[in-house]
């Protein structure tokens, strides 16, 4: 039978799903049923969303891999911890090496790997947190590894866009090849419904299940790597993967009109989310489809963008102070620059693009909100051979200005996109949310919070919504299915309208929240392979 497995010609509506002991929700089924089967096993949340995380680097690779770096934020036993697993610039990558060849570090290739933060992640949460031993949580990630999967048609999308890209740059960054090798290897991308395989993928993930992650930061994992980043002139090696430290630190939250939102603090992104409901809160919004209110969302998240980009870095780099930001009365200043038109955002002052988003919550009411990411669709593009390893490109995040917070520094986190999020109310778990993509992330986050807290929409009907992206300046995207009536009010108000070919770059995302009979309901992510798994 012939058919397009990309191309739809009616709408389709999601209901949402209902469960009680357990509920696992990520943009792939096969990522959610192994985290469920994890579940069954006699694990928790914390175990699943590992599981389900592991099984993301085999079936979307496009989006993430064992050589990248996450975030999350875990409700355990009724208190809340959040874990940085993102990893610093090698010892040998420097600024000066950069500024000899260029104006900004490379996107491609082993110079902008910075240390992996992924593998120690995960083996932490389950040591932490977790009721298995990390062997048995990698096992059906790496069963699938092994077995092989039929490619989804969106992820044949992005595997055919990174063929042609990586094609035009395997001249200038031989490396490439090793992701041809491994992702390609009859010489073309895959497509929708062909299977994949990789045992090399499979053989890493019981490695880190076998040894807690340790053969990967000191072991002979470590050693592979390492001479892998030499004969190909990268700057990471062993020594940087023996000295990755990962952090477990306080999330950062605001009270957002009953409720409390929590993200991670910087070198995260998240607190321009908290900025930006800040401003919001000091604002009027009416109705969920009025031009005023796709206005003021706008307005609030331009202002505190330009500030999140101006001062957000490594936290011992920052120039501003985190208290500073979060400042009910500096959102208040904030919020009376917005007028009846479009504004082109500065920052202001103070005294002193590829993820995979996750979540999961079990019948114990532990929950965790969870994000991994590779950086730029399949990263670096440089994968360890035999290994199954993509190394990400984080280190493009990196500032070459040398007053800039974010400057390039070894030894010092970049600037991080992923961003996990959580909901509180008087002290007790809501559940965990999160919309993937790039800068997209915390624009997504505003507008699936205003949907369900301003205006009561279920958590699938959040995701729904059609969706807008701030550009630049007075740039603004939006979704094909955008309210053309909204279009015309925004240009009138001076907003730079663009309408997208697809809904490519409006992220996806993910949402559980716990109801007070203990019943779990969630939403996923009708742009992507959405699935949620449930008990």
């Amino acid at each position: 039978m012939k058919y397009d497995a990309g191309t739809f010609h009616y709408s389709s509506r999601r209901e949402l799903v209902y469960g009680k002991k357990g509920m696992i929700s990520t943009t792939h089924p096969l990522a959610s049923q192994a985290g469920l089967e994890v579940l069954k096993k006699g694990g928790n949340a914390i175990d699943a969303i590992v599981a389900a995380a592991a099984a993301l680097t085999v079936v979307e690779p496009s989006a993430n891999g064992i050589g990248g770096d996450s975030f999350a934020i875990i409700w355990y036993k009724g208190e809340m911890y959040g874990l940085n697993s993102s990893g610093a610039a090698p010892e040998l990558m420097k600024r000066e090496a950069f500024q000899q060849k260029g104006t900004e570090i490379p996107r491609y290739g082993l110079e902008p790997v910075t240390v992996p933060g992924v593998p120690k992640g995960w083996a932490s949460l389950v040591n932490r947190f977790g009721r298995l031993a990390l062997s048995e949580v990698m096992e059906p990630a790496a069963v699938i590894a092994e077995e092989g999967h039929p490619v989804t048609s969106k992820i044949a999308e992005a595997w055919e866009r990174t063929f042609h890209i990586f094609s035009k740059q395997l001249k200038d960054y031989p490396v490439l090849q090793t992701w041809f090798d491994t992702f390609c290897p009859d010489g073309k991308p895959l497509q929708a419904g062909d299977m994949w395989f990789s045992k090399g993928h499979a053989k890493t993930l019981r490695e880190i299940g076998a040894t807690d992650a340790e053969a990967f930061y000191t072991g002979w994992i470590a050693d592979e790597i390492d001479a892998f980043s030499k004969k190909y002139d990268g700057y990471i090696r062993k020594k940087d993967l023996e000295q990755h430290q990962l952090e477990w630190i306080t999330p950062l939250s605001t009270a957002y009109k009953g409720y409390d939102i929590w993200e991670m603090p910087p070198n995260g992104q998240g607190i321009i989310v908290l900025m930006a409901l800040n401003i919001l809160e000091e604002l009027t919004l009416k109705d969920k489809e009025s031009p005023d209110t796709y206005h003021k969302q706008i307005e609030a998240i331009k202002l505190a963008f330009s500030d999140g980009l101006q001062y957000i870095s490594d936290p011992r780099s920052m120039k501003a102070k985190i208290e500073d930001m979060l400042s009910k009365e500096y959102a208040a200043n904030r919020a009376g620059l917005i007028t009846e038109q479009a504004l082109s955002p500065e920052p202001g002052k103070f005294d002193n693009p590829g993820t995979v988003y996750l979540a999961a919550a079990d019948g114990e009411g532990n929950m965790v909100s969870y994000i991994q990411s590779n950086y730029a669709g399949f990263g670096s593009g440089s994968v360890v051979p035999g290994l199954g390893i993509s190394l990400h490109n984080r280190g493009n995040q990196f500032s070459l200005d040398e007053n800039h917070p974010n400057v390039l520094v070894p030894g010092k986190r970049p600037f991080h996109t992923i961003i996990p999020g959580f909901i509180t109310q008087n002290g007790k778990p809501i559940g965990p949310f999160g919309v993937m993509g790039g800068g997209m992330q915390p624009q997504a986050h505003l507008q699936v919070l205003s949907s369900m807290i301003d205006f009561q929409l279920n958590p699938q009907d959040a995701l729904d919504a059609p969706r807008w992206q701030w550009l630049e300046g007075k740039k603004v995207l939006v979704e094909p299915q955008f309210p053309y009536p909204i279009i015309q009010d925004l240009i009138k108000r001076g907003h730079e309208v663009q309408i997208a070919a697809s809904p490519l770059s409006f992220g996806r995302g993910q949402i559980i929240l716990q109801q007070e009979n203990g019943v779990l309901v969630g939403g996923t992510e009708p742009r992507a392979d959405g699935h949620i798994a449930v008990w």
